[in-house]
């Protein structure tokens, strides 16, 4: 008899674990996917990397269900799924969305300006742009941005500086800022 009480609990405490991680799931994989994105330039892999990230997350849930900040757990893992992924990758794979015929133009040029930037974003360094997608698109902490990464603070302040330096030489000075 005791057994049976044993197992049932067993089952009511997985049941709310995977409760709490659906829960989790669907507040997180938007802004996570969103970051992918931004990292990778592609919809498709952004949804792997996520769905890697989550697949990640899961095996260790009922270690890292209590921590205090999952967002910031789940970027983090992400950025080593974007590494792993990057250093897999060749060197001269380039990837390309070709956008669809537009019949009207936009009267403003917000798509002409992100797709700039995400072009300019991808001439940077794998790391460099992790830096710039956290610290100023999910608009995280230089602390912030230093935990993810497991990197100090000083060379996320150094690195952003020098991305953004960059990012202004390519854009020339004509560039829009907002």
């Amino acid at each position: 008899m005791a057994a049976a009480r044993w197992g049932a609990a067993r089952r009511r405490e997985q049941t709310a674990r995977q409760a709490e991680f659906t829960a989790f799931v669907e507040t997180a994989a938007p802004r996570l996917r969103r970051t992918a994105y931004l990292m990778c330039r592609d919809w498709h892999l952004a949804q792997d990397l996520t769905q890697t990230t989550l697949a990640k997350m899961y095996a260790n849930w009922g270690r890292i269900r209590h921590t205090t900040n999952l967002e910031a757990y789940g970027r983090r893992v992400l950025m080593h799924v974007v590494f792993d992924q990057s250093k897999r990758r060749s060197a001269s794979e380039l990837v390309l969305a070709e956008l669809p015929e537009v019949p009207h133009q936009r009267s403003d040029d917000t798509v002409e300006l992100h797709v700039t930037l995400l072009r300019a974003l991808a001439t940077l360094p794998i790391r460099d742009q992790a830096i710039v997608v956290l610290r100023h698109w999910e608009d995280q902490s230089v602390e912030a941005v230093a935990s993810t990464l497991g990197v100090s603070v000083s060379v996320v302040k150094t690195q952003n500086a020098r991305a953004l330096t960059r990012l202004r030489a390519l854009l020339g000075q004509d560039f829009v800022r907002i």
